[in-house]
């Protein structure tokens, strides 16, 4: 597992999708043209409007990540982008994504579909390449999670209500999962993850580059290895690694006890040999 700080600025379509074969077939909708009259219209310009309401409180500040499936046409009803052609949901700091897209995110709650219509001085602006005129967007707001250069509240120690194993892996679940499977021990899985040492030092985070990893069990410091078995798919854990469970020490290592947060998104199939 890379100890590589990751500060790799997110941006909305970093990895854009090179063909139209790759897209799925998803219709443009109806209105794709033009807004309908009962849809909100704010003054920057941006009109949007509910297509599934959220089945959560939460809303997003302009500093946080999100994850979300989203699918983007132009006005004329073509598809040109879409998270569902990678099949895996995409995270974003908003803060580093286009004006509008931001704005109808800013006004969602967690479960929410909205359907955007965002003026082209909101979207790309003529960037070539790029769509021009108004472009729509259907966001469904999966979570909302603060930066991680935040640490947790708890970053200091496990609190009373963390549970433990009997090697003293201290662990908490923040995000319940909507899987039944567990990894087992020499399993891949794909996982988001951020790292703080327990003074709220963030040494390490793929949330920072909006890209998951896959790793090993097999090859992981033995407190992910034996906590990552507790955990479902869809599930966020925070974790309390003590020393012994970690780097042990290790020079050029975060030394001392150690807490990750960790998003277990997939096990993946086993890789077969061919020999």
């Amino acid at each position: 597992m890379t100890l590589r700080f990751l500060t790799t600025a997110v941006a909305l379509f970093a990895t854009a999708v090179a063909s139209a074969q790759r897209l799925p077939d998803i219709p443009a909708p109806a209105d794709v043209a033009a807004p309908p009259a009962e849809a909100l219209r704010t003054p920057s310009g941006l009109v949007s409007r509910i297509i599934t309401p959220g089945n959560g409180s939460e809303t997003p500040r302009d500093t946080d990540f999100v994850t979300v499936h989203y699918t983007g046409w132009t006005s004329g009803g073509t598809l040109f982008d879409s998270s569902h052609a990678r099949g895996m949901p995409s995270m974003f700091a908003l803060n580093r994504v286009m004006a509008g897209w931001r704005e109808c995110v800013l006004m969602m709650k967690v479960g929410e579909t909205r359907r955007c219509w965002v003026p082209q001085d909101l979207a790309f602006n003529g960037q070539a390449g790029r769509p021009a005129g108004t472009v729509v967007f259907d966001i469904e707001l999966l979570d909302v999670r603060r930066a991680p250069s935040t640490p947790p509240p708890d970053v200091a120690g496990p609190p009373p209500d963390a549970a433990s194993t009997s090697s003293t892996l201290y662990y908490k679940v923040i995000k319940a999962g909507t899987g039944t499977r567990r990894p087992m021990a020499r399993d891949n899985v794909t996982v988001h993850y951020s790292g703080w040492t327990t003074d709220g030092v963030l040494f390490d985070s793929t949330v920072l580059k909006g890209t998951p990893v896959t790793l090993d069990l097999n090859n992981v410091i033995r407190g992910w290895t034996e906590g990552l078995q507790l955990m479902v798919e869809g599930e966020r854990t925070r974790f309390w690694i003590p020393e012994r469970l970690a780097y042990k020490g290790e020079r050029g290592k975060p030394r001392g006890m150690l807490v990750f947060d960790i998003d277990l998104i997939r096990i993946e199939a086993p890789i077969r040999s061919r020999f």
